[in-house]
């Protein structure tokens, strides 16, 4: 295999910055005991298990990214920095800012071979599905830095607690609440390459038993293409109230806007084709914790208004029509976590959701509604109730175990059985080992079910099952902590559109459950705060493919360093991506395939108490690389800003 100058570097860099390791990572696209960073092993994470648990008892993987992380660079939005910091873990982008929807869209993401595009990875906020009712997917540009005091990220199915969509892991967004009493308002200031703009001003507030978060922000870009413009505003707000030992009340609203371009392939360019998104999420609901149990009760609603203007190839005819919109998930959970015997608990819970989708043309001049025949039109809701048991108990104090069962009915698709196993063992100090198996699944789609000519009601849910094994450590005393997963996952039923026969002799294009997947990998991660100045992460992760997936690096790497001295702060990241497939499908099976290194740094200083300012430089190496085929990355940016604290 060839390396590049750059990949050269980044396989020095990380050996040097990785005193455990002792493998070159980039060598067969594979880190063998280097391993990397795992944030904030011991603390207590939720998004396993639904409750508070200590990260060290839980028998599933969860990388946690908090926000000082995620403030790190300065980004408006936690997807980047998330790519970055979770192995496994990878994000599409096509410009300096703004991911887009429809045709061209990035934002997509893959977790071990798995797609948010696809709906099989699930995005959470604070526990409650996010995605977008037709399609089944994430929406990129709607999570924003300003709303996120940390983020976990479980590898693996999450189905048994969270349901469909969860096939290949949870993005779970813990929205931010103040600690501290009174108000603490900020704003924040930047701008930089390409005509690129970034304000965000907020406050926490916390007055006896009352907390509230409230934020609103602004970003715009021209990026590095013609008709590649983005534009974004939004806002978060969220409100708790402690009514007593026992209960607290909660409620969370955001909501984003954003107008993004689609500039078409660098081969086949694109003009007018404009998307105008809104996306809002609001959430209510109650926490509870007594003696022997605790859990929540809360409803739900994610929402989306979509206008999309198709576009013409250069020397076509424009737009007579656009393509329109709206979507909402509405849902209902309770969960309830029983403490009744010594050293195991029972989380019980049901889960309701109602998904409706319209989708439909309207006249470019009139705005009124045009005929669409052949299923490019359609309105429907579909309805999905579940109940889940999951069952925690500690055996002999050094090991854990984890037996769960989901049964989830959906009105089209039918129902599925989900059950998952986990135990933990620690056979040293501040050390466990976990093995696991789990299954994950999701079910089909509106759009795969109702729209556009290949869809039909005839589709089963998609599965998949997950063994894992891995290893973490955190050393007493020395700053190190780290850890590495072996795991291996097969799925079938996988949707994909196929021929099929017809009785008649004649054939047509559908969607059929046909499709299979075969993924096995490894990850590692590496945490050493060597002192109250320095601390350095790095992770790796491998992954083999038995069908080629878009968007999944075969190997991807990060080694980043952080500097505290006095008033200043500096951060860099250096980020390896090799054997990253472009674009899938090619009749000769030679997809093609992208490999990169990319230098990220930051410089901040305090001036004042209450004024910071701050510059960083992405793509520090002058980059030329694609992540989607045909769309060129930017070589390097730079932006500068203030941070103010009142």
């Amino acid at each position: 295999m060839h390396l590049n100058k750059s990949t050269k570097l980044f396989c020095l860099l990380a050996i040097v910055g990785a005193p455990a390791a002792n493998a070159n990572p980039c060598m067969d696209f594979m880190a063998q005991n280097d391993t990397t960073i795992v944030h904030q092993l011991d603390d207590a994470v939720v998004t396993a298990t639904r409750t508070a648990t200590t990260a060290q008892n839980v028998a599933f993987t969860v990388s946690v990214v908090d926000r000082a992380t995620l403030t790190s660079q300065q980004r408006i939005n936690i997807l980047p920095t998330l790519s970055e910091h979770v192995p496994g873990l990878f994000l599409t982008q096509r410009g300096m800012m703004g991911y887009g929807v429809s045709n061209g869209a990035a934002g997509g993401m893959t977790l071990r071979g798995l797609s948010s595009s696809s709906g099989q990875l699930l995005v959470l906020i604070d526990g409650h599905p996010q995605y977008q009712g037709i399609y089944g997917h994430s929406i990129a540009d709607s999570y924003q830095t300003m709303m996120a005091e940390r983020v976990e990220v479980l590898r693996g199915p999450a189905s048994v607690l969270y349901g469909s969509n969860a096939m290949g892991g949870v993005i779970n967004i813990i929205t931010r609440a103040s600690r501290d009493e009174g108000a603490h308002p900020y704003v924040h200031l930047g701008g930089g390459s390409y005509g690129t703009a970034q304000a965000e001003a907020g406050t926490t507030y916390r007055s006896g038993r009352f907390t509230a978060n409230v934020a609103g922000q602004y970003a715009r870009t021209d990026n590095h293409r013609p008709r590649m413009g983005f534009d974004q505003y939004g806002g978060n707000m969220g409100l708790g109230y402690r009514v007593n030992d026992h209960w607290n009340l909660f409620a969370h609203a955001d909501v984003t806007h954003f107008d993004a371009s689609y500039p078409g392939t660098t081969g086949a360019p694109m003009y007018e084709a404009d998307q105008w998104i809104t996306r809002g999420a609001v959430s209510l609901g109650a926490d509870f914790d007594y003696a022997n149990h605790r859990g929540r009760i809360s409803v739900y609603d994610n929402f989306g208004r979509h206008k999309i203007n198709d576009g013409y190839a250069e020397g076509g005819t424009p737009q007579k029509r656009f393509f329109r919109s709206s979507d909402a998930l509405l849902g209902f959970s309770a969960y309830d976590q029983l403490r009744l015997w010594t050293g195991g608990s029972m989380t019980l819970g049901i889960d309701y959701q109602n998904i409706y989708g319209h989708a439909y043309y309207t006249n470019r001049e009139t705005g009124e509604v045009m005929d669409a025949p052949n299923k490019q039109s359609a309105e429907k809701r579909m309805n999905e109730v579940a109940g889940y048991a999951d069952f925690r108990q500690n055996l002999l104090s050094w090991c854990d175990l984890d037996v769960g069962v989901r049964y989830d009915y959906h009105d089209v698709a039918g129902g599925e059985w989900i059950p998952q196993f986990g135990v933990v063992t620690h056979p040293v100090e501040d050390g466990q080992f976990r093995a696991t198996v789990s299954k994950g699944f999701r079910n089909p789609t509106l759009r795969e079910m109702y729209l556009y000519p290949p869809s039909t009601e005839d589709l089963l849910p998609e599965r998949i099952w997950n063994y894992e094994l891995a290893w973490r450590h955190s050393l007493y005393g020395s700053g190190i902590v780290y850890g590495v997963n072996l795991f291996l996952l097969k799925g079938d039923n996988m949707i994909q559109t196929a021929t099929v026969q017809l009785p008649d002799g004649t054939s047509k294009k559908q969607n059929v459950n046909t499709g299979a997947i075969a993924n096995k990998g490894v990850e590692a991660e590496f945490e050493w705060t060597i002192n109250r100045h320095w601390n350095v992460t790095t992770n790796h992760s491998y992954l083999y493919m038995e069908h080629h997936i878009l968007a999944a690096p075969q190997y991807k790497g990060y080694l980043g360093a952080n500097m505290h001295y006095g008033k200043w702060s500096a951060n860099a990241g250096l980020q390896q991506v090799c054997g990253l497939f472009t674009a899938v499908g090619a009749a000769d099976g030679n997809d093609p395939t992208s490999t990169f290194t990319l230098l990220n740094a930051g410089v901040s200083y305090r001036v004042l108490p209450w004024l910071t300012l701050w510059a960083k430089g992405d793509n520090l190496l002058g980059q030329f690389y694609e992540i989607n085929a045909g769309y060129p990355m930017p070589g390097a940016t730079f932006m500068g800003g203030v941070n103010i604290r009142f």
